[in-house]
């Protein structure tokens, strides 16, 4: 972190040279602005976000924009203007909101959508944007801000970091546009796989940031910062900040300061309801004193390391680090395990696979294992999370921790709520998350399963800074069995539903909902149990809530996450009470939406509009090889038709080792041969995950570099969706060397994949795949310039060959694998035209076989996706 000086000025220039969106050469790119406006007062924020769309088209558009924000605030407002009209947004079921978004769209108003995928993950939709339209989207947000030893966080992510998605492919309409297919594990894939960026690219979007901090009576000190470009001046009491111009949506902005910590206390404040009725909500925080701490009982402590490919560089460095000073931390009185993974599962083999005592001997094997730690592969999580649960038996004598080390690269958090949800309940889970755009939400939502804590490191001096903090959090808590008691508290509201465990210098926040008004003076009880198992009693006289925190928003969100957890779980009656919830309180969850409709006017008459999807930065930190570690897709280049990613079924017993990023969508645009050394045939049956496929690489190699950016959509929403065929996830390549590994391995590989999958694929999709690309190849066969146009379908009928492949349809492969030889042979002839139109026929007969290999009709669309 960077310590910022308090200025008696603040120079701030709005660099504005146009809108600063991307040039690509269908125009530009239709997300030019991001502004944050925040205001803190004590530990409450309120934030404004201000998203800016411009059409430079010639068409009308419908613009995808899938973006992060604070996973514990609430959303309460959304607003759409456009010119002098502003419309203000209604919130409503989510199918429902969709329809009502579908409908203006076909009939030619202007619209907006805006919609919940993750806990911190959103969708925004913008429909009819004409041309030369801008359109401004305003999202009000209010949540709490978390203090720790007497230091406030302020965090806000910028960036949807490429996930891992592990499953088999769903077959049918997707559920978004994104470039991951909808899989088993991860059914939305598609809606929270934007397109990326090539590291180096201009920012194609200007961000400003201001904030103004209150400390609400308590005195602030201590200004830092993960950027140096951050200037701040006092105002009174208050401190002003803002971001410097010139910075990219690539990480999550960090501040921390520190708050008066000797006159924060705990606390039971309420607020009665603005409209109608008695009720109202109360929060209760619990401050422990930062220098108390709990005579230690023996631990059973799980430490689970992720060493997939995501984690490459710093992160995997400090991933190591921390997992070695927890063990460093251990006692001989206490037992751990080590368990590292990615597709596969390694631990110590002097300890055994199981618990072991935590001797010195012991620990230093953990140790020196520990530093062999490399990144690879992709983020299997739900297999080891399984085995370290089924380390920790419950014990009375003993405290049971899980540490879960991580980025939280993962798109099936859903999947793993539900497996795992039900056997936390005699663990404490502690998450580390590592990373500069870290999956807050889903380690925050593990950590409170287990009613632990979660600690987030943005880089190794923060790492250094908290590992104190950490070995207390997997010590023993000093509270334990948290409890509220009041008569005119509703006692099934109390959020988080499972109260945390108290630690030294962490204050606890508990949310509830009275019934009634509590009367002046009452008091609110908070019981817990000590580490020697007496009683723990606290009072705590009920006053009534500043002015500026709006507590029912708060409370609001946590409830709704627990309801969503738990409707994760298997709790599926849930639905109704969570859109009830939804829109009684006014905060968008993820049965519920925000719709805006402009009604004064038809903008388009019929509808007919072409699909955007913005693509998102490369993550900082993050580096080419990180990047492209998920399924291979080749990108197209800015403005170009963009497909979808296409993982291939797969059995779901056993699931091939995939990479654990999303690809970076732009690439240059001309081709070259491949390599001498690197053959089709081995290409398909490389088993490395950490970058493209031998092909795809030779085709993207050459030095003529053409456009780069964003993704259009294949086509206009009007249009019927031709069913995307189930993919497989793609392997990408590494260098020769790696490729050269691999193939020593390939025989045992094959044996085992089509031990596992015998009989159990089906060439219908992957039938329906070859079809789809004999047309493309047919299309860049007639343009002007086929040499360009040829490099999604030749780079989609490579990786198709990878798949057929990986899941043992080699005939298939055999059969097409002459026509892509002689696709490579013709890139930069002048009979690349005759070559492709050749080869389409000849897909096209390949899709003719037997008697009964027609694909048959798609299913449905899977309309409710979120559920």
């Amino acid at each position: 972190m960077i310590p910022i000086a308090i200025e008696p000025t603040l120079h701030y220039v709005r660099c504005d040279g146009g809108w600063g969106a991307l040039d690509t050469a269908l125009g530009r790119l239709p997300l030019a602005a991001v502004d944050l406006d925040v205001r803190v007062m004590g530990l409450a924020m309120t934030t404004e976000v201000r998203q800016v769309f411009v059409n430079h088209h010639a068409t009308p558009l419908e613009a995808t924009y899938v973006f992060p924000l604070p996973d514990r605030a609430a959303v309460q407002r959304f607003r759409m203007t456009a010119g002098d009209r502003v419309i203000e947004g209604e919130l409503d079921e989510r199918g429902a909101a969709r329809d009502t978004y579908q409908a203006a769209i076909a009939a030619g108003h202007r619209a907006a959508l805006a919609e919940e995928d993750r806990a911190g993950v959103f969708t925004m939709t913008v429909g009819n944007l004409m041309p030369g339209d801008v359109v401004t989207i305003a999202l009000t947000l209010s949540g709490p801000l978390p203090i720790d030893d007497g230091e406030v966080t302020w965090q806000f992510p910028l960036v949807v970091a490429p996930r891992y998605m592990p499953g088999a492919a769903l077959p049918g309409e997707q559920a978004g546009l994104g470039i991951a297919h909808d899989t088993t594990a991860t059914p939305d894939a598609s809606r929270i796989s934007p397109p990326v960026l090539l590291p180096g690219l201009p920012s194609p979007v200007r961000l400003g940031v201001r904030l103004s901090i209150d400390g609400g009576g308590l005195p602030l000190s201590g200004l830092r910062a993960n950027l140096a470009e951050v200037e701040a001046r006092a105002d009174g009491a208050t401190w002003l900040l803002a971001l410097r111009p010139g910075q990219r949506l690539d990480r999550d902005l960090v501040l921390r300061w520190r708050l008066g910590g000797a006159a924060l206390t705990s606390s039971a404040v309420w607020r009665p309801d603005p409209v109608g009725g008695e009720g109202g909500t109360v929060a209760i925080t619990l401050v422990p004193p930062v220098g108390l701490a709990a005579a230690g009982r023996p631990r059973d402590v799980a430490i689970v390391l992720d060493r997939s490919g995501s984690m490459e560089g710093w992160k995997m460095v400090a991933a190591r680090r921390a997992s070695a000073r927890i063990v460093d931390s251990l006692t001989e009185r206490d037992r751990f395990a080590v368990i590292a993974f990615d597709d596969r599962i390694e631990t110590p083999r002097a300890l055994g696979g199981a618990l072991a005592t935590a001797s010195d001997r012991h620990r230093f094997r953990a140790v020196e294992f520990l530093a062999g730690v490399e990144s690879r592969g992709g983020t299997e999580l739900a297999q080891p999370l399984a085995l370290a649960a089924s380390l920790l038996r419950p014990d009375s004598g003993r405290d049971q921790v899980l540490v879960l080390v991580t980025d939280g690269q993962v798109g099936n958090e859903d999947q793993l709520v539900a497996s795992l949800g039900r056997s936390l309940g005699h663990l404490r889970v502690f998450t580390l998350g590592i990373d500069q755009a870290v999956n807050a939400g889903f380690l925050r939502k593990l950590a409170a399963l287990g009613g632990g804590a979660c600690e987030l490191v943005e880089s190794e001096e923060r790492l250094d800074e908290v590992m104190a903090k950490i070995h207390r959090r997997v010590a023993t808590p000093v509270v334990t069995d948290l409890a509220l008691h009041a008569p005119w508290l509703d006692a099934g509201s109390v959020a988080p539903r499972r109260l945390p465990a108290v630690f030294a210098g962490a204050p606890v926040t508990i949310l509830a909902r009275a019934r009634t008004a509590p009367r002046p003076g009452e008091l609110l009880e908070l019981t817990g149990r000590l580490p020697a198992g007496g009683p723990m009693t606290l009072r705590l006289v009920v006053e009534v809530a500043r002015a500026g925190v709006d507590l029912e928003a708060c409370w609001a969100r946590a409830h709704l996450r627990d309801l969503e957890d738990r409707f994760a779980c298997g709790e599926t009656y849930l639905e109704p009470e969570i859109v009830r919830v939804s829109k009684r309180h006014r905060v968008l969850s993820r049965f519920t939406a925000f719709v805006a409709v402009d009604r004064s006017v038809v903008v388009n008459p019929g509808g007919g509009q072409r699909q955007v999807v913005q693509p998102v930065e490369t993550p900082a930190g993050w580096s080419d090889a990180a990047t492209s570690t998920g399924r291979l897709r080749a990108a197209a280049p800015t403005g170009a038709p963009m497909p979808r990613a296409m993982p291939a079924p797969m059995p779901r017993a056993m699931p091939a080792p995939m990479p654990s990023a999303m690809p970076s969508a732009p690439m240059p645009a001309r081709m070259a041969a491949p390599p001498d050394d690197l053959s089709f045939e081995e290409a398909s049956f490389d088993d490395s995950a950490m970058a493209e496929s031998a092909m795809a690489d030779a085709m993207f190699s050459r030095d003529q570099a053409g456009p780069l950016g964003g993704g259009w959509a294949h086509r206009p929403p009007s249009a019927g969706a031709p069913p995307p065929p189930p993919p497989a996830p793609a392997k990408a390549v590494a260098s020769k060397e790696s490729a050269k590994r691999s193939r020593a391995n390939v025989s045992e590989r094959r044996e085992r994949e089509e031990e596992a999958r015998a009989g159990a694929i089906d060439p219908r999709p992957y039938l329906a795949r070859v079809r789809d690309l004999a047309d493309e190849l047919a299309g860049a066969a007639t343009v002007a310039d086929p040499e360009i146009a040829a490099q999604l379908p030749i780079s989609r009928l490579a990786e198709l060959l990878d798949d057929l492949n990986t899941v043992g349809l080699h005939d298939l492969a055999a059969a097409l694998l002459p026509h892509a030889r002689a696709l490579l042979a013709a890139l930069g002839t002048t009979g690349l035209a005759a070559a492709l139109a050749a080869a389409a026929a000849a897909l096209r007969a390949v899709t003719d076989g037997p008697p009964g290999t027609a694909p048959t009709a798609p299913p449905p669309r899977r309309r409710s996706f979120w559920k």
